[in-house]
């Protein structure tokens, strides 16, 4: 069957080749470009607002950002659990991890909404010097949280498609949710078709009503197409402690592996900020491209997740090593004509997020920089999520901890005592996905992943 990662050979089990693995990427890649429309229509449409909009828009999204990793580690974890299953053939134990994560994930939204808006003034009072970008980020925030309550069910459908490899679907419902976005950030952005000119906060409604319309879609597409006897989809049954603990054995390490990721990324701001208005503007852009040239990456390491898991399901573990370098491979020869692509035509790329030539070109240092990035994180991210594949989450997250416990020590050092230039400050990400290339390849070769029971 389609969804289990070996095919069965007079020689044993054979692994599948780059058409069958892009088969399962290729959708999840057109989901993430889709999802991504979100930020490069907010940023393309801010820029052209103004600067303080533009910076203060990338502090909003990086906090709420921060907040939402919350529930995508969760439901990675269950994406885990849900691939080891459907490898297993275990089908009506795919379910309830759905049911009774959608559940989990909707008190936590609720939780964490409230504690935004109680703490999240004072958060942002703290970390951002400026009066004009503190207020606009304020603004933008104020309605953006309202985006937990949809963006936390929805990352639980993501994990049940994936995990069960339907993965097609996924591209129809970004595409629904980036054209009500597109549609409804240009109309509130700038006042058109009717509306009120709302500036930054339209761009954050927009975007709440956008991840909306996917839970919509996502309920309607399940309702109509998924056999819910089949997956045990059917058991609304009353909440199981065993089963949630369960899950969180798993995605509580990869909760607070994004958490931490993110929370760097974030402080990689806060310290720009403090560069000035012009410098966090550049970082913005430059963020904004470097979202969208990660995609394919995102793409095939989830792939290499979920791939992973459904192989142990299967029985085959002594292939794992082999499916990751397949993945890698692939991973890097696409990264490597984007940035080639990227690097030749710098201005090209910048002029579709701003118009003002000295932003351009003050830009372009930090797009060689991370175009250098790229290259290694389109290794390096297949490798660290291949040990998530495995179950190992916890061994996944000590990794993380230990390579931002570098990178928060180069941004202070740089970024904060020494004021350095943007691209200097970018640099850091050269350096932290070489460090998690390192030490992956050192836990896969060393350490004992193959028996881990989920």
């Amino acid at each position: 069957m389609f969804f289990t990662l070996f095919l069965l050979t007079k020689t044993g089990l054979a692994m599948y080749n780059n058409k069958q693995i892009w088969s399962v990427s290729y959708p999840i890649f057109l989901s993430l470009l889709a999802q991504n429309v979100i930020n490069v229509t907010d940023t393309a449409f801010l820029g052209r607002v103004g600067e303080v909009e533009l910076g203060a828009a990338a502090m909003g999204s990086l906090f709420y950002i921060c907040i939402f990793t919350i529930a995508f580690g969760f439901s990675t974890g269950s994406q885990i659990i849900m691939a080891r299953r459907n490898g297993e053939q275990r089908f009506r134990d795919v379910g309830p991890v759905m049911v009774q994560g959608s559940f989990f994930l909707l008190g936590m939204a609720l939780f964490l909404f409230c504690m935004s808006r109680l703490l999240a003034p004072g958060i942002m009072r703290f970390l951002v010097s400026s009066d004009k970008i503190f207020n606009a980020t304020m603004i933008f925030l104020n309605w953006r949280i309202y985006g937990f309550f949809f963006a936390f069910v929805n990352v639980m459908f993501r994990a049940l498609y994936i995990g069960i490899t339907r993965t097609k679907v996924l591209t129809v419902n970004a595409a629904v949710m980036a054209l009500v976005n597109v549609i409804l950030a240009y109309a509130l952005i700038f006042g058109h078709f009717g509306f009120p000119r709302m500036g930054i906060k339209g761009a954050a409604i927009a975007s709440v009503i956008a991840e909306a319309s996917s839970v919509l879609f996502f309920i309607i597409y399940t309702y109509l197409t998924v056999d819910f006897r089949k997956y045990g989809l059917t058991q609304f049954r009353s909440f199981d402690v065993h089963l949630l603990i369960r899950v969180l054995s798993i995605s509580s390490f990869t909760m607070m592996q994004y958490f931490l990721s993110m929370a760097t990324w974030f402080v990689f701001f806060v310290a720009v900020e403090r560069l000035g208005q012009r410098q966090l503007a550049v970082a913005n852009v430059v963020r904004s491209i470097y979202v969208v040239m990660l995609i394919p990456v995102n793409a095939l390491s989830t792939t290499t997740n979920t791939l992973v898991s459904n192989a142990i399901g299967a029985g085959g573990v002594n292939q794992v090593m082999h499916i990751m370098k397949r993945i890698a491979r692939l991973s890097f020869l696409i990264v490597f004509s984007m940035v080639a692509l990227v690097a030749v035509f710098p201005e090209n790329v910048l002029s579709v997020y701003t118009n003002e030539a000295a932003l351009i070109r003050e830009s372009v240092p930090s797009i060689y920089v991370i175009s250098i990035a790229m290259l290694v994180a389109s290794v390096s991210n297949v490798y660290f999520n291949g040990i998530s594949g495995t179950g190992n989450t916890r061994s996944a997250l000590m990794l993380e901890v230990i390579t931002l416990f570098f990178y928060t020590g180069y941004i202070f050092l740089v970024g904060v005592y020494f004021k350095a230039p943007v691209a200097i400050c970018f640099f850091i990400e050269v350096l932290y996905y070489s460090l998690l290339l390192i030490g992956s390849f050192i836990y896969l070769k060393k350490a004992n992943w193959q028996s881990k029971k989920l």
